[in-house]
């Protein structure tokens, strides 16, 4: 429901298991296999000797060091940026207010508005559902979703509660909600089945 990239997530967690699993591979070669230990040798010497030829070739006017270190430098730099940018676009899409709607001019002409925060339906619910003996655990979150806000609303039933109840139960939640803020939310149930809860889950839209 989030802004959260998963498709890229899941691109750069599997591009970095192959190459860890090729890494891994390689090695395991490299240490049981004694002929391919002594062309890695051979072929790891000859790189690192063209390093240094290329390094000694490659230095500055101005002076003694490579141009080389100021490229990596600077690659560094790039590759630090582009991880503060996919950290931050972790997580997006997470609202604040909830209703934001200008109100009609009064007696004296001047103009209100009608703001009300995510926090009141979020604290709302969460109070309502804490007092429940049936429920282990509860969140209740916001997220700006198809260009309105909407509320995600997840519960961890105990062993033995039927789900359909529950869900019955946080509708009519929802509902008297609704009747309070004077609109519609939508909403987002998301249900844990007790012990398998991390494993399997029912959703509900409203």
């Amino acid at each position: 429901m989030n802004g959260t990239p998963r498709g890229l997530n899941r691109f750069l967690l599997a591009l970095l298991g192959l190459v860890l699993l090729a890494a891994g591979a390689g090695l395991v070669v490299l240490a049981t296999v004694p002929s391919a230990a002594q062309w890695w040798q051979g072929y790891a010497g000859a790189q690192l000797d063209w390093l240094r030829d290329y390094e000694n070739r490659s230095r500055l006017l101005l002076g003694n060091e490579s141009w080389i270190w100021i490229a990596g430098a600077a690659l560094s730099l790039l590759v630090v940026i582009a991880m503060i940018s996919w950290i931050a676009n972790q997580g997006k899409g997470r609202a604040a207010t909830l209703l934001d709607r200008p109100g009609d001019a009064d007696d004296d002409g001047a103009a209100g508005a009608v703001r009300i925060s995510c926090a009141v339906a979020e604290q709302a619910l969460k109070s309502a559902l804490l007092e429940r003996t049936d429920l282990l655990g509860v969140s209740v979150t916001s997220y700006d979703f198809a260009r309105q806000t909407a509320v995600k609303v997840r519960v961890l039933p105990r062993q033995g509660v039927a789900p359909h109840k529950i869900a019955a139960e946080i509708a009519e939640l929802v509902e008297a909600l609704d009747e309070l803020l004077g609109l519609e939310v939508p909403v987002l149930l998301s249900i844990g089945t007790a012990a398998r809860s991390r494993f399997t889950k029912a959703e509900r839209v409203r």
